[in-house]
């Protein structure tokens, strides 16, 4: 297992670099976006080829991980084209000014690289200690995961269509659908899709201790860059500030 982890985080730590480097030719951090979903692909399928025996779960697992990865992959695709630069990653070039590149690389796509090694060890679990057959928990977990899944690619796709059609103005928000159950469904759906994760992880030896991964994905959404940056920056907008009271933060719910 430490073995394995440690040939991932090399991994990982050249992959970010070259993104790193990408984003600096074309003076857009944004591309980091685009490495978090290809970097826990790459570290699903470099496990697979290099497990030690390969059966049915690793298998399951690293199709859910390329399914989940391309579709976000192609939805900031779609959401990013013809735009400049994330207005999160112009906010941090302004702050940083001249000491943008080494805080970029730290801060930007090292801390990303960190966090996709530690969210990926069910992954890693999952090939070190392969075993033949499946569980009732491999049934639960593909469930919550495709569960999560679809609440996250539903709510994504009719917030890109709003925008694109129906929204009027800057202060105009998305209440529709299932922004009308949860301000964030499309995190809330994010953080479920790793809880599926982590219960297949049960059946393998030592998955336990993977459970740190949905919980560190579900505090980031929750407390760091999901939520809390969205949540801010509607701070002063008061059709966002009515929808707050009827609406559920995160757990979908029905509204006040």
């Amino acid at each position: 297992m430490v073995s394995a982890l440690q040939i991932t985080a090399i991994i990982i730590f050249v992959y970010m670099s070259i993104f790193f480097l990408i984003a600096q030719r074309i003076n857009n951090n944004s591309i980091v976006d685009y490495a978090w979903g290809g970097g826990f692909i790459l570290v699903a399928l470099f496990n697979l080829i290099f497990a030690a025996e390969i059966y049915e779960r690793q298998i399951i697992i690293t199709l859910l991980i390329l399914i989940w990865g391309i579709r976000l992959i192609l939805h900031i695709y779609r959401r990013n084209k013809g735009k400049p630069e994330d207005y999160r990653y112009t906010d941090m070039r302004k702050r940083w000014g001249k000491k943008v590149v080494w805080k970029s690389f730290l801060y930007v796509f090292m801390l990303q690289g960190f966090l996709l090694l530690i969210i990926s060890c069910p992954i890693i679990i999952i090939n070190v200690y392969s075993e033949p057959g499946l569980t009732f928990a491999d049934i639960i977990g593909v469930a919550i995961w495709l569960f999560g899944f679809l609440f996250e690619s539903i709510s994504d796709d009719q917030l890109w269509k709003f925008v694109r059609n129906e929204k009027k103005n800057r202060d105009q928000i998305m209440t529709k659908g299932l922004w009308h159950y949860s301000r964030h469904p499309n995190y809330f759906g994010e953080a479920v899709v790793w809880w599926g994760i982590f219960i297949i992880t049960l059946s393998a030896p030592n998955g336990i201790y993977s459970i740190f991964s949905p919980i560190l994905i579900t505090f980031l959404l929750l407390k760091v860059s999901g939520v809390p940056l969205l949540e801010k920056r509607y701070a002063d907008n008061p059709a966002f500030q009515e929808y707050a009271k009827k609406t559920n933060k995160f757990i979908p719910w029905f509204p006040k």
